[in-house]
């Protein structure tokens, strides 16, 4: 290895002690030191609680129009939204296995269940292009505000927008995101997906009458080609999961959703009742606008945690250098290769490392063998079925309460008297759309490893 962002290999094991274990492919739980509390200062200098509020009415608006267009979005009047859901059994089953019972509340937030796309991509994949739709159609003067936007699904915005392209690129859900709301509406859609990508999400793809094109290459090359084709082209629309404001502003609606259903149960975060959250994270950028969302609506009594897989820690390397999208997990020598497709990205997203560089709590990883055997808990206490990616925050309450990094958390947070009735939510982030055959076969993996 030559010099990684400046610094020989020896150099940023000796200033990172936790980067062995790291470059081993063994799971860690590292506490962010640029973390901190907000005391009154801004996450973001160029967004605030006014664009995430913002995005939730746009997506009001459009609640007819998805109704419409998504007949199994009728039943939550057009909304894409999940149920957060209780799981006392995967709680029961996880403090034997970690000998340590969890004290407070564990919740699952089912996004893996999402409609339209079965993921979390859904929430900002399906923002993004609702909003480029209204974009286009309020520019040549076919809609207002005022109107009802069911009349979005008629021929004659099909045709409006079928003038136009979308193009992303992709290891699976943001694809499936994108196209399928991008083929509904009219527009042709692009996907550029890496290798890593699975083949039922391309034939879906194809299914709905999206173009696919596949990379040899990791989810890097799949993006740096859907930019390169975008390029230069007025009625092409590239749609950058590494630095989109439209993307990062869907999903940090899950916040505000969230609230809701947390003051429904009773249980809303205060200075006694901290509220601790487990996202998988690939690039970055879902997990990063759910992170936003959740600090500028419940601020300090709101803590973040990402979870990535050992063979892919892009933002824990971007974050634990402090060089964020300079630096990759191929730079320190860890091949990308995981079952958990969706989080199979190498190189962090530069914009969601600087913008929550103080407002990420803190980054776990967790092995292929254990992501499976969580799989196969899951389904068999709860009847919930998860790909392997979105089974990637289950270990984060156990990490957090049992080693060395996330004690010191609790202390300097000043959290270790208030655990009795915390509030802890895992991220479902797919899955919902997984054939069941593929869905079978990864469930009798978890026999064999």
């Amino acid at each position: 290895m030559g010099e990684i962002a400046g610094l020989d290999i020896e150099e940023w094991k000796r200033r990172l002690p936790l980067l062995a274990k790291v470059m081993a492919g063994r799971e860690v739980f590292w506490g962010n030191p640029f973390h901190s509390r907000l005391g009154g200062r801004r996450i973001s200098p160029t967004l605030g609680l006014d664009d995430i509020l913002g995005a939730e009415g746009r997506l009001e608006r459009f609640a007819p129009y998805l109704a419409h267009a998504f007949p199994e979005t009728r039943a939550s009047h057009g909304l894409v939204e999940s149920d957060l859901c209780p799981v006392p059994k995967m709680k029961a089953a996880l403090d034997r296995l970690y000998g340590t019972p969890l004290p407070g509340f564990l919740y699952a937030k089912l996004d893996s269940y999402l409609p339209i796309a079965g993921s979390v991509k859904a929430r900002g994949g399906v923002y993004e292009v609702l909003c480029l739709a209204e974009n286009i159609a309020q520019r040549e003067g076919a809609l207002t505000e005022g109107d009802d936007y069911a009349t979005l699904a008629t021929k004659p915005f099909k045709r409006l927008f079928s003038r136009y392209r979308i193009l992303v690129g992709s290891t699976g859900n943001l694809g499936l995101s994108i196209g399928i709301t991008g083929t509904r509406l009219g527009f042709e859609v692009i996907v550029h997906m890496s290798s890593d990508a699975k083949p039922w999400k391309k034939e879906l793809l194809r299914a709905n009458g999206a173009t696919v094109i596949e990379h040899p290459g990791d989810y890097g090359e799949a993006v740096a080609a859907g930019r390169r084709e975008a390029a230069g082209d007025p009625k092409s629309h590239f749609v950058d999961d590494e630095n989109s404001r439209a993307l990062f502003l869907g999903y940090s609606v899950a916040a505000v959703r969230l609230k809701t259903q947390l003051r429904h149960i009773g249980l809303l975060p205060n200075a006694h009742r901290p509220l601790f959250v487990y996202l998988p994270c690939g690039v970055g950028g879902a997990p990063g606008g759910i992170t936003f969302g959740l600090r500028t609506l419940f601020g300090d009594d709101a803590h973040c945690f990402f979870a990535e897989p050992t063979q892919a820690p892009a933002m824990l390397l971007g974050l634990m250098t402090d060089k964020r999208d300079a630096v990759s997990a191929a730079d320190f020598g860890l091949a990308g290769q995981t079952e958990a497709d969706g989080l199979a990205v190498a190189r962090p997203s530069g914009f969601v490392a600087e913008t929550l560089r103080r407002d990420i709590s803190g980054v776990f990883t967790v092995t292929d063998d254990r992501l499976l055997n969580l799989l196969r808990l899951l389904a068999d206490k709860e009847g919930l079925w998860f790909e392997p990616s979105a089974l990637a925050g289950f270990p984060g309450p156990w990490k957090l309460l049992t080693t060395e990094a996330g004690q010191i958390y609790l202390e300097a947070n000043g959290l270790k008297g208030k655990l009795k009735d915390a509030i802890h939510v895992v991220w479902g982030t797919g899955g919902g759309m997984v054939p069941p055959a593929t869905m079978k076969a990864l469930y009798r993996k978890t026999g064999r490893r």
